[in-house]
């Protein structure tokens, strides 16, 4: 009966495109990777721009938690099956800071090229997450004495490069947000290879670097590219 249904599934994911459904990856977050999950706002329609929070302004539509709040977050599996339960289509929303990731994220249109750029340094990069607007790099926690100390060392860090630490949150694939997809551009420990929305999280949590080995050349890379102001 267990092989019956377990192709039951595999043909089910087929003829939805191969996409995970929203619990799978939320699920695989929370108790695989043990990173703190909880649904997101969502759009106020599929398919329209809008947010469903009650601020018409929000300025980031879709893609922020509301109810539950951000201290709602858990890795407790029955809770995270019964919030996607009731909400399937419901972003995901990682808590960042310990015990799961930081991260450090930065407007899509440098993005390509500061990766590029780290990759020809030879840095390890851990996973990084893909959004229309924006792409988010996943780092090892730190404090805020520890982000501190490392900003006041440089003579100007832009505007547009965000810091998601302890009190943050991101929102993670496969989730759609009001301004469109949330794709993996690079996932390790995710059974699609290296990119690809419709990843899985599996086995342990990725390793993550630290932030200060990723922090100068996205710095770097925000200067000579010019987008400095922060975007909304």
């Amino acid at each position: 009966m267990r092989e019956i249904l377990g192709r039951r599934r595999r043909l089910l994911s087929k003829r939805n495109g191969g996409r995970p459904d929203q619990i799978g990856a939320a699920l695989g977050f929370a108790t695989a990777w043990r990173w703190p999950v909880l649904p997101g706002v969502g759009s106020a329609q599929s398919g329209t721009p809008g947010c469903a929070c009650p601020d018409p302004e929000c300025p980031v539509p879709g893609a922020h938690p509301f109810d539950p709040g951000l201290l709602a977050a858990t890795t407790d599996e029955r809770m995270v099956r019964w919030w996607w339960t009731n909400r399937p289509a419901a972003p995901i929303v990682l808590a960042t800071g310990a015990p799961g990731p930081c991260a450090v994220s930065l407007p899509a249109a440098s993005a390509a090229h500061a990766l590029a750029l780290l990759d020809s340094g030879g840095a390890r990069l851990g996973p990084v997450v893909a959004a229309p607007d924006r792409w988010t790099l996943f780092v090892a926690p730190y404090s805020m004495a520890q982000l501190g100390e490392l900003l006041y060392a440089k003579d100007w860090v832009p505007g547009s490069l965000r810091f998601h630490s302890e009190g943050g949150y991101v929102v993670l694939p496969p989730s759609q947000t009001a301004s469109g997809g949330v794709r993996w551009e690079r996932g390790p420990g995710v059974d699609a290879g290296a990119r690809g929305a419709s990843a899985l999280p599996r086995g342990e949590a990725p390793w993550l670097p630290q932030v200060e080995s990723v922090v100068d050349v996205l710095v770097e890379t925000l200067t000579r590219t010019g987008v400095s102001a922060p975007e909304f």
